[in-house]
């Protein structure tokens, strides 16, 4: 059973949907931010990244640039370029990019399905990146940006959201950057729409966080200040809950997420080979172009000018450790620790991580730039991650890179 309940957003009018939504805060510096907003005084990065309106130097984490992001959210409702529905609403959230399309429903999720593990997580979050967030959202009084969840599918819930969107017109239907069609529907209850979504949601068996970690954290801290500040509080309250987009799982795609090194540990290059040699079957590809993996267990590797091929062998992959049995893990325990001396890459500052965005030249040009080798990573499944939440395990760092992301500034939930 899952709890997943409609809510009255704000939301932009929609003549300033495209204006507003923003991608998120944490994909950006706040020197990009600024450049990104320079045309624009309604985007949302004014709100969720308020210290791009105050002078250059201002301390991030200030409690000046959580007023400034209260004050800068509170004027898109002032002047009425955002307006609060006036009635409990769920809303499809489509997106389609590079010929792919996922559907989710925009929702609020409980706090106590957080805290009793129903909503399973498959990451650590650190606790400076929670206290930002938990500052951001306890002075805006609202939840700003939405939590990726995932599930593993409902036929009834499927139904309901492929006929209202065969027979509804969208209220926004925009190009986002990187050409992201981004297209919304808005669910009321006039049909007992919302009612039957939320008695379908009830026989999903668990929420997964997909994204979104150090931003759900935060959300249900918030919430638990909330409640230590109301101790007459009936559990229905807005601040209960937090907002969330949910995905059946089959529409999700992780992309790869690589690693650079900058140094080799004091190797050459044929010492280098020689120990990765123990581990992995090594291939030098045919042609310069890069090498991206085809396979579970296979790397490319970028160094000096040329592309290898590793395949893991038999003796290091625990298929029966669903974290063990990860690429991450394979590479991270029989390469970058071992031969790199790399042994936490939480904060070991020689190693990098490069989404799968960027594509492969990427790796290539910071090996020109600022490193020295480059791993090209097979993705992550959705059946991964799913099984070592359902686990109870957590993921080593950056092993996913979900994309679309959503876009911020497209629903507001008030606490």
């Amino acid at each position: 059973m899952s709890v997943f309940k409609p809510f009255k957003a704000v939301r932009p009018m929609p003549m300033y949907a495209h204006l507003v939504a923003a991608l998120p805060y944490d994909v950006m510096t706040s020197d990009e931010a600024r450049e990104k907003v320079k045309d624009n005084p309604y985007s949302f990065l004014h709100v969720d990244k308020a210290e791009i309106d105050l002078p250059l130097g201002t301390d991030l984490y200030s409690e000046e640039v959580y007023k400034k992001a209260a004050a800068n959210l509170k004027s898109l409702e002032t002047d009425e370029i955002m307006r609060q529905d006036k009635t409990d609403c769920f809303y499809i959230y489509e997106q389609t990019w590079k010929g792919r399309t996922q559907t989710g429903l925009v929702g609020c999720a409980s706090i106590d399905e957080y805290i009793d593990g129903k909503i399973k997580k498959h990451e650590l979050t650190r606790a400076d990146k929670e206290q930002d967030r938990i500052n951001h959202v306890d002075t805006c009084n609202a939840n700003t940006g939405p939590i990726f969840l995932t599930y593993k599918g409902d036929e009834d819930i499927n139904k309901i959201i492929s006929t209202y969107k065969k027979t509804n017109l969208p209220i926004y239907d925009f190009e986002s950057e990187g050409e992201v069609k981004n297209r919304i529907w808005v669910i009321n209850n006039d049909e007992g729409l919302t009612d039957k979504l939320q008695d379908a949601f009830r026989n999903v068996e668990a929420l997964y966080i997909a994204d979104g970690h150090h931003r759900c954290a935060s959300a249900v801290k918030v919430g638990l200040m909330r409640r230590e500040e109301n101790p007459g509080y009936t559990g229905e309250e807005e601040f209960n809950f937090f907002l969330a987009v949910a995905f059946p799982k089959d529409e999700l795609e992780i992309l790869d997420y690589n690693r650079v090194i900058k140094d080799l540990n004091g190797l050459s290059k044929e010492d280098l080979l020689k120990r990765i040699n123990e581990n992995f079957n090594i291939e030098t590809t045919l042609s310069v172009s890069p090498y991206k993996p085809e396979a579970r267990h296979t790397f490319g590797m970028y160094l000096d000018g040329s592309w290898y091929k590793l395949t893991a062998k038999p003796e290091t992959i625990n298929e029966s450790d669903p974290v063990e049995s990860l690429d991450v893990s394979i590479l991270q325990n029989n390469l970058i620790s071992p031969v790199l001396g790399i042994e936490d890459p939480r904060t070991d500052k020689r190693i990098d991580f490069v989404g799968g965005i960027r594509g492969l030249g990427e790796l290539e040009r910071r090996c020109r730039e600022d490193s020295v080798l480059a791993f090209a990573m097979y993705p992550t499944s959705l059946d991964e991650l799913i099984a070592i939440a359902d686990a109870g395990a957590l993921m080593p760092p950056k092993s996913t890179w979900f994309e679309p992301k959503l876009l911020s500034g497209l629903f507001i939930h008030k606490l």
